[in-house]
């Protein structure tokens, strides 16, 4: 493979092998379709998806700044102010100053914005594992070890 430049803060990579590329395309829109189809789920939340992507990078990441959930959530800084706001008026998170800079915010996770995150999570894998039930044990053990692939492959992303 032979890096490339581009305009992204990542240098873009050929891939020299077809089948490579092949796969990528696979894996990204079988993941992409998977997504949609397991989100419809999250609407018996009623929060909206962007509160509750936010609302995942704390429960899972911990309490961040607000420029660092931005960062995350890969929006601008006001995008991410409205985000928080509703939220906090949810009573999903709450804000907090630094004790040592007056300055800095922290945002966390409530006990009732873990609580619906993860009643959401569940929803999904309840509705993902439906569908798998149809499967054969043969099917499911050859998606088990596509998933170990995949976690190995994102555990070292770099």
């Amino acid at each position: 493979m032979a890096k490339v430049k581009s305009g992204t803060a990542e240098p873009k990579t050929v891939v020299s092998r077809p089948e490579t590329v092949t796969a990528a395309d696979r894996i990204h829109s079988a993941a992409i379709h998977l997504l949609r189809r397991v989100r419809q789920q999250d609407a018996a939340s009623g929060v909206g998806p962007a509160q509750l992507s936010a609302l995942s990078v704390l429960v899972f990441a911990g309490p961040k700044t607000p420029g660092a959930l931005a960062t995350a959530e890969q929006v601008k800084p006001p995008t991410m102010s409205r985000i928080v706001a509703a939220l906090k008026r949810s009573r999903l998170v709450k804000i907090t100053r630094d004790p040592h800079d007056a300055r800095s915010m922290q945002i966390c996770a409530t006990v009732k914005g873990t609580r619906l995150l993860q009643q959401g999570r569940q929803r999904r894998i309840e509705h993902l594992a439906a569908h798998l039930a149809s499967l054969t044990r043969s099917e499911l053990a050859q998606l088990a070890a596509a998933a170990d692939i995949l976690e190995n492959l994102l555990r070292n992303w770099r």
